[in-house]
């Protein structure tokens, strides 16, 4: 499964999307995901892939590709 199929499904989850919902270009304000919720998603991306972020890099998250991006970075 890609890094982008499984930022997708902690997605769905989180936000209640679904994964068609989720495209790469997708804001994270678009999807209502409010600083309660990114953080949250942040925590269980953490856990999911064992890196961490900071948060600096977590406030210059506007994407799911941003996400997706940074994950990719640190592994």
């Amino acid at each position: 499964m890609t890094t982008l199929f499984r930022v997708q499904d902690i997605l769905s989850e989180q936000l209640g999307f679904t994964r068609i919902e989720l495209s790469p270009e997708a804001l994270f304000t678009d999807l209502n995901a409010d600083s309660l919720d990114m953080v949250e998603i942040v925590m269980f991306v953490e856990s999911e892939f064992d890196i961490d972020i900071s948060d600096a890099q977590a406030d210059t998250l506007t994407t799911i590709s941003s996400l997706v991006d940074l994950i990719t970075s640190q592994q």
